[in-house]
């Protein structure tokens, strides 16, 4: 009914790989998973801390058994947010972390899913430092001239639906080629109103709002945003029928 074709689903923590894959195993050629550790990590609904290289040993062996699976590794990344990561020592093994799911990308011919909160400018450096090509930055919060840098790598932007109600991203895709943005919505976050349950089908209103800002119509971005989409994750090609 709301004209979705496909959700990529990714996940934050080993924890909830089997979920994730239960999904796409659920709904076939609908849900597409991605597995990935994130760089914070839930202890409890309430508490939550930067991730560890730790973290990874629960991880390997799951994305091994389901590699075939997936079209993506993320959500991965770095988060500099104060309350997360404050000291060197937590940043350093973030980068870490982020480093060895970068490689392991590689060795598996799958494109990157990174979360890059309070970090643009480190998480695009070390991206590009370790040699990354298929990147999707989601929800980028950086700065614009940082931002640039990452078009120049080749790397892709996901706008979600709180653009209606974000200057920042709103100036972002100003900036940015269409060329080079995917649509997102991060839900249950980034909704068009805040503080209220985000879905899918709201992706409709990141497109809408891309196209007013570009002047053009939002035919164009949802056709010009799928052919992106299937630059960034080549496997949605056998998913997809467009």
């Amino acid at each position: 009914q709301a004209a979705v074709s496909a959700l990529v689903v990714v996940s934050e923590q080993a924890g909830e790989f089997r979920d994730v894959v239960a999904l796409s195993e659920r709904f076939p050629g609908f849900v597409l998973p991605c597995l990935g550790v994130h760089p914070v990590q839930e202890v409890s609904p309430e508490e939550q801390r930067s991730v560890t290289l730790k973290d990874l040993d629960a991880a390997w062996p799951l994305i091994e058994l389901y590699k075939d699976k997936l079209v993506g590794i993320g959500e991965v990344g770095l988060d500099f947010t104060p309350r997360f990561a404050s000291t060197d020592e937590q940043k350093e093994g973030q980068r870490q972390v982020l480093i060895k799911q970068i490689e392991l990308a590689r060795r598996l011919d799958l494109p990157l899913n990174v979360h890059s909160r309070s970090a643009g400018r480190p998480t695009i450096n070390l991206l590009k430092e370790q040699g990354a090509t298929k990147v999707l930055l989601h929800a980028f919060d950086g700065k614009l001239s940082v931002a640039m840098e990452g078009v120049k790598a080749g790397y892709f932007f996901s706008i979600p639906p709180s653009i209606i109600r974000s200057e920042q991203k709103q100036k972002l895709v100003k900036l940015l080629p269409l060329e080079n943005i995917c649509l997102e919505t991060d839900s249950p976050a980034l909704g068009p109103e805040k503080q209220v349950r985000n879905e899918p089908k709201n992706i409709y209103i990141a497109a809408e709002y891309i196209a007013k800002i570009k002047g053009i119509p939002v035919e164009e971005v949802i056709e010009v945003t799928t052919q992106n989409a299937l630059k960034v994750f080549p496997k949605l090609q056998n998913f997809l029928r467009i």
